[in-house]
Formats: C-alpha cells, sequence, structure tokens
C-alpha cells in the first residue's frame, strides 16, 4: 500500500502531464513525464514504492513515453 503522501505526489505529477497533454503544451509534458520518471525511480530506490506498485507506475510512465515518442514540434 502506497503512503498517502507518496500517492499524492505521484498523482499530481500524472495530473500536470495530463493536464499539459490535453492543452497540447508538448515541452511542459515532456518536462512532466521526465520529472515523474525520475520521482518514480527515486521513490523505489528509497522504498517509498513497493514492487507491486513501482510496477504499476512504470507500465504508466513506459505507456506515456511509447504515447508520446512522436510528440514533439
Amino acid at each position: 500500500m502506497i503512503k498517502r503522501k507518496t500517492k499524492q505526489q505521484l498523482y499530481d505529477k500524472l495530473k500536470e502531464l495530463q493536464m499539459n497533454l490535453a492543452n497540447n503544451y508538448k515541452d511542459l509534458a515532456h518536462t512532466a513525464l521526465k520529472e515523474l520518471d525520475i520521482m518514480v525511480e527515486k521513490m523505489k530506490s528509497s522504498g517509498e514504492l513497493k514492487e507491486k506498485d513501482y510496477n504499476k507506475m512504470r507500465g504508466i510512465v513506459d505507456d506515456y513515453k511509447a504515447k508520446m515518442a512522436d510528440y514533439h514540434h
């Protein structure tokens, strides 16, 4: 189970990413994705994310990376 604070941080960054995509802010969306990716890895290495939760978030990040692979100006 993810701690409330950790979950909130992750989902806030995910919402930022989704909002930037919805508004067609490509640079900001890429920045938010990179920040989310780094956040997930740091939380995994610090033990804030357990394996199950890490795999779920990793899947979300990887899905967005695939969707945004050719998403540039």
